[in-house]
């Protein structure tokens, strides 16, 4: 099975990089609107990624600093 599935890999890269080689196309400048869309896709999420993990890094940060409270330790032993 993996035999199988490395020699399709290559056919298709072998394959893909002829057809990206060919010189047929259109000559245009700048990328296209869906690659645009693409690109700004990936950066929403990363970017609504990131948010979360800011506020989880806070509250890391917020509980660790706390450690040398006296309500820190009371919570911890549940009295």
């Amino acid at each position: 099975m993996r035999a199988i599935s490395a020699a399709t890999f290559t056919t298709a890269m072998i394959t893909t990089s002829q057809a990206l080689a060919a010189g047929g196309a259109v000559e245009s400048e700048g990328i296209g609107i869906l690659a645009a869309c693409f690109i700004g896709f990936g950066a929403m999420i990363v970017l609504f990624q990131f948010i979360p993990g800011i506020l989880m890094m806070a509250g890391i940060l917020k509980g660790i600093l706390s450690l040398g409270s006296t309500d820190a330790r009371q919570a911890s032993t549940g009295k």
